[in-house]
């Protein structure tokens, strides 16, 4: 049996309250669980500090706003991927080659939906999965689309790590790899997260401007170094980029 944390499970039963009750008192509460006062004034300020809890004028308890910021994040990358996958699953058709749609995560990339390549030879990334920012096609565009500031302080703060034989660990090579893949809208990497394997992203626009997710394509490193084939594996993996945006609101 797996060990559960008392404290995660106190918390959850106070919030559990709150599907049938608009608002409660620190008493209604403690009658409501049984449990110590003490023990339920502690986890309601708790809840309270972190925005799961808020005091009315009353003086008793409802929900915070985080619950609303935590909803808006769910349910804007479960319609990003509504609205991503038939255009995904229309592009590996096109091209031939795995489809991944990240977020943001932090500092990571997070993969939330992909769509595998038919062919033999497979590069396997799943959902779920993250990945730093710094490396790969796919969490770089996002990198480099970050606020000016934001950006900078991350590439002071993060140790560029190895991932992979071709993963970006200077500084000054990767800050010159974003700005040129702002200015060109995607960005190209080869053997950054897994040897052999190429990739090539571009970014995901939300109704107001902001890159919030993106889009790239990824196979065995020998297809993605035809110069005559490259060229329209980026037009492709950038309109899908944008019909995704517009299909979420994005008014370029």
């Amino acid at each position: 049996m797996k060990e559960k944390n008392s404290t995660v499970i106190k918390a959850m039963t106070i919030l559990e309250l709150f599907k049938k009750h608009h608002t409660l008192s620190l008493q209604k509460l403690v009658t409501l669980t049984g449990s110590p006062k003490t023990t339920i004034y502690r986890m309601v300020l708790s809840l309270e500090e972190t925005g799961f809890l808020r005091r009315n004028a009353s003086g008793e308890y409802e929900l915070g706003f985080a619950f609303l910021e935590y909803g808006q994040l769910v349910k804007s990358r479960l319609d990003v991927r509504r609205t991503a996958y038939p255009i995904m699953q229309r592009l590996k058709n096109e091209l031939g080659e795995a489809v991944n749609l990240i977020v943001r995560e932090g500092h990571e990339a997070i993969y939330v939906e992909k769509v595998e390549t038919d062919k033999p030879v497979r590069v396997y990334t799943g959902i779920g999965k993250t990945a730093p920012l710094y490396a790969g096609a796919c969490p770089r565009i996002l990198l480099a689309y970050m606020p000016e500031s934001e950006r900078s302080e991350y590439l002071e703060h993060v140790d560029l790590v190895p991932i992979a034989s071709g993963t970006v660990t200077d500084r000054h090579t990767l800050e010159h790899i974003l700005q040129e893949s702002k200015q060109n809208g995607f960005t190209i990497s080869h053997s950054e997260l897994h040897d052999d394997s190429s990739a090539i992203g571009a970014p995901i626009f939300d109704y107001e401007g902001e890159v919030y997710a993106a889009i790239s394509i990824v196979g065995p490193e020998r297809r993605f170094r035809n110069s005559d084939s490259l060229p329209l594996l980026i037009e492709k993996v950038k309109q899908a980029a944008v019909e995704i945006s517009t299909s979420i609101g994005w008014n370029k």
